[in-house]
């Protein structure tokens, strides 16, 4: 078979698409969610509803603290047999560990602090190697004291790395489908362009009124046209923010020992010890160091808070602590580090101006990741996620609507196995969000692993999706739609109102409430749930129109009746 260029092009654009287009779905609608992480942990957290508090003292507050941690006692099980020498000596006690580094991180957009500890390992097996455990906790920022460990952050502890990760773990094997899918997309998006030639004039072109097959494939293109630019720079960005990291991290694996020298170098050109002097020195005033920090940055035209502090090396001669700015002013992440000598509050080093190839991958980091403060250009951000799974599911719905017909004359499963998947991954994941929502608002406020029963909530859901997905769809063997779409909008709505009327019950914070206090964390999150339920209502209304049924099947020769049954 001779094809055309063009040809060709429409061939990988719909099987690739339909293929990775699964897994595209998941990283574009999580990563829409994840733009407002902070608002829906602090929906899913009542203790978290207050506003957005600076970095707190570290004298007064984090230092207390910092004294008082001790390692993580899960991390302390599972590696310190793996790290400990017994040759050397016995295990220390959990207790005992020294801390060797600690560390402070909020943003605007954060009410709650998120604080960490890596403890070092006496009589390690390999002394060259990170032998750390670690622990972090989430702190009250206004009173110092922490919040049960227990409790899930649905928003950057969960939707964020499913956009990221899949929450396949093992090996980072999430990170490198999510990796394989975007590749696969920025060919996807070239190919559509050249199967799509009249590119000005699909964007204007949408004809809901026709038959579903035709207003899908319009619907398809206009969408795709219209966040061609977003599409495909997020699909790159995301690929050049995990390329060092952890596609191809040469630095951690064949060039490791000329990382590790460049390290030592490094540290004597900034004057920043890289290992501890093994001489004990006492910690000067942290709060003393921000002041000064801050009025360097002032100094250049930079005010603005502490994003981020760490303390190096703790009771150590070489001991150095590094204050970072929020920077949520600018698109790129640049923290313009100041660094001072732990013990004598003297500056060591202030970060100088990156490298234009550092500063260009900053800059697209940042974009990708948007800690910036621009909350118009956020929801645009949404937008492009949501319109990308628009493009996404439209391009399902017409596969299974072009091939469905034929694949009924045949006898074949092919457009009923699509489709199941297809109502899977867009009703169903919609289904498993809206149920995690509801079943936080619904456990108890002191139930012992209550993060657990939510995580176990989404994917029970999800897999129940399938599963009715799947049992549902015969009339799709026969030429006819899924009523599997339109029982799992209904439920969809059903659910998303009842999150809504949840989160009033259990913590009284009613719309009416919340929306005249701008209380739009968990304003905004209530609204967006009964966007939801609208729009999933709207859609099971227009799939309530059932096409014919094709001539020369089973169906075809069924009443009237017996098709509406079906």
């Amino acid at each position: 078979m001779n094809w055309t260029f063009r040809q060709a092009m429409s061939w990988m654009h719909t099987w690739l698409g339909l293929v990775l287009g699964f897994v595209l779905m998941v990283v574009f609608f999580f990563g829409s969610l994840s733009v407002f992480d902070r608002e829906i942990d602090r929906w899913a957290i009542p203790q978290t509803r207050f506003a957005p508090q600076p970095m707190p003292s570290f004298d007064q507050m984090l230092r207390p603290l910092m004294d008082r941690m001790e390692p993580s006692p899960i991390e302390y099980a599972a590696k310190m047999p793996v790290l400990h020498d017994p040759a050397k000596g016995p295990m220390t006690p959990r207790q005992a560990l020294p801390i060797d580094e600690f560390w402070a991180y909020t943003t605007h957009r954060d009410p709650v602090l998120l604080v960490g500890a890596d403890f070092a390992v006496p009589l390690p097996k390999d002394p060259a190697a990170h032998n750390h455990i670690h622990n972090r906790v989430t702190v009250d920022p206004r009173t110092g004291q922490l919040l049960k460990d227990d409790q899930l952050k649905v928003g950057s502890a969960f939707f964020y790395p499913l956009h990221y990760s899949l929450h396949l773990n093992w090996k980072n094997i999430g990170y490198f489908v999510v990796g394989l899918a975007a590749f696969i997309m920025l060919a996807a998006l070239v190919s559509g362009v050249v199967i799509h030639r009249r590119l000005f004039r699909e964007f204007f072109t949408f004809r809901p009124r026709k038959h579903l097959q035709r207003s899908t494939l319009d619907l398809h293109n206009l969408t795709g046209v219209l966040a061609l630019p977003f599409h495909f720079f997020f699909a790159f960005t995301g690929l050049v923010i995990f390329a060092a990291s952890t596609y191809m991290p040469l630095g951690h694996t064949v060039l490791k020992p000329l990382h590790d020298r460049h390290a030592v170098l490094e540290a004597a050109r900034t004057g920043l010890p890289h290992e501890r002097a093994g001489v004990a020195a006492p910690l000067a005033s942290v709060d003393a160091m921000v002041a000064e920090a801050r009025r360097r940055w002032a100094e250049r035209d930079m005010p603005g808070q502490v994003g981020f502090l760490k303390l190096h090396h703790i009771g150590d001669a070489n001991g150095y602590v590094s204050i970072y700015r929020a920077g949520s002013d600018r698109v790129a992440l640049v923290g313009e580090g100041i660094h001072f000598q732990a013990s004598t509050g003297r500056v060591l080093y202030e970060d100088p101006p990156r490298a234009p190839a550092s500063a260009v991958h900053q800059f697209l980091s940042g974009l990708h990741l948007q800690h910036f403060e621009h909350w118009l250009l956020r929801w645009l951000y949404v937008a492009g996620g949501l319109i990308g799974c628009v493009c996404i599911g439209n391009g399902f719905v017409f596969f299974v609507e072009k091939r469905k017909q034929q694949h009924a004359r045949q006898g074949s499963a092919g457009a009923r196995v699509v489709d199941a998947l297809a109502v899977t991954t867009v009703t169903g994941m919609l289904l498993a969000t809206t149920g995690m929502l509801l079943v936080n608002r619904l456990l108890p406020a002191d139930l012992s692993g209550a993060a657990d029963w939510q995580m176990r909530a989404f994917w029970g859901i999800w897999l129940l999706s399938l599963v009715h997905a799947g049992w549902r769809n015969a009339p799709v063997a026969r030429g006819l739609r899924s009523p599997a779409w339109r029982e799992q909008c209904l439920a969809l709505a059903g659910v998303a109102v009842a999150a809504v009327l949840a989160n009033g019950w259990s913590t009284g914070a009613h719309l009416w409430m919340t929306v005249p206090a701008a209380q739009w964390p968990v304003a905004g999150v209530d609204l967006s749930l009964l966007a939801t339920a609208a729009l999933a209502l709207a859609v099971r209304r227009r799939l309530g129109r059932e096409p014919r049924p094709v001539p020369g099947t089973a169906q075809a020769r069924h009443t009237p009746k017996e098709v509406a049954h079906a």
